[in-house]
């Protein structure tokens, strides 16, 4: 049985990864960071088939415990402070988890077992201020926020522990992912669930802030499929991970609204204070290189995808 190790566990990603890894036959393995109480809605239905180990990215011990204790052939580096707009409020906190956090899981890797296949997630917000479009594994980066900045040093690390160590070290870069386990304080999250409160009647107005910023929406169940693809390939890489079809934040409204026969412009405020210091525009990804050597493809549509987490909000809220 193989066996792996996910940080952020409790996340979006990490829940999926978890279902799709015990689907595979692995025996699976969560770092949970300790807290006075646990936050396991999104693992809840599979918290009797997994392992939970305590650890923490911001102290290397706990990680070096962690692993002594998984001895897992896979870790997934899921874990990390990963919501743009509080990058900017906790830069330095950011940083911590989102950067150092992955070198002091790599060092952790390379004292107790460099043979350890290693996934690292990094993120199209690294592309930023984009140089061309779409954009590849290829397309420079010039990171817009202090969670891309983050991020692009969480990527450059793990490349160079893989060519200073020989470690198997991939890196998938992903566009975003999108669930109904996202959280609420994401903005197609923040979408469906208002949408779904004012079809209910709990609310009247949604706020928003930005509606031409445009991004490569996917299906996060569609994307940990990838990841594990990563790690099954004979010599590490890295791959951009996306629909490659931008959409805009407007008509993720529009989709939203029109699923549950309501008409934005009676519901929508626009506020300024919602709009980024420096906003990131346009995303859209080129996954050929995925598509070609993974085999990988997106199954979930962006219009089947918003169908999806309207109607899970509206069965939540109305049970």
């Amino acid at each position: 049985m193989p066996r792996a190790l996910i940080t952020g566990i409790t996340g979006q990603d990490g829940s999926y990864l978890a279902e799709f890894l015990l689907d595979k036959g692995y025996d699976v393995w969560g770092l949970a960071r300790r807290a006075s109480t646990d936050s396991h809605e999104r693992i809840d239905h599979i918290l009797d088939r997994l392992n939970l180990v305590q650890g923490d990215l911001l102290d290397q011990p706990s990680l070096t415990a962690a692993l002594e204790q998984a001895q897992p052939e896979e870790v997934y580096n899921l874990a990390a402070q990963s919501f743009v707009p509080t990058s900017w409020s906790q830069p330095v906190l950011t940083a911590e988890f989102t950067a150092v956090g992955v070198t002091r899981l790599l060092e952790a890797i390379r004292q107790v077992n460099p043979t350890i296949r290693f996934y690292q997630a990094s993120s199209s917000e690294m592309f930023g201020k984009v140089r061309e479009t779409p954009q590849s594994e290829l397309t420079p980066l010039h990171p817009r926020s202090p969670y891309g900045v983050a991020k692009c040093y969480g990527h450059y690390i793990t490349v160079n522990y893989r060519e200073s160590y020989e470690m198997f070290c991939s890196s998938g870069i992903l566009f975003n992912h999108e669930s109904p386990r996202r959280g609420l304080e994401f903005v197609t999250r923040k979408v469906t669930n208002g949408v779904a409160r004012i079809k209910l009647g709990l609310q009247d107005r949604l706020s928003l802030g930005n509606l031409d910023a445009q991004r490569d929406w996917g299906f996060a169940g569609d994307y940990v499929h990838a990841m594990w693809l990563m790690l099954q390939q004979p010599e590490p890489d890295d791959f951009v991970v996306a629909t490659g079809e931008t959409h805009s934040v407007r008509r993720l409204v529009e989709l939203a609204f029109a699923h549950v026969g309501l008409d934005p412009d009676e519901h929508i405020t626009i506020d300024p204070g919602l709009v980024r210091p420096a906003e990131v525009d346009v995303l859209v990804g080129d996954a050929t290189k995925a598509r070609t050597i993974l085999g990988w493809e997106p199954r979930v549509g962006f219009q089947e995808l918003v169908a999806m987490m309207v109607d899970a909000d509206l069965a939540r809220l109305a049970s």
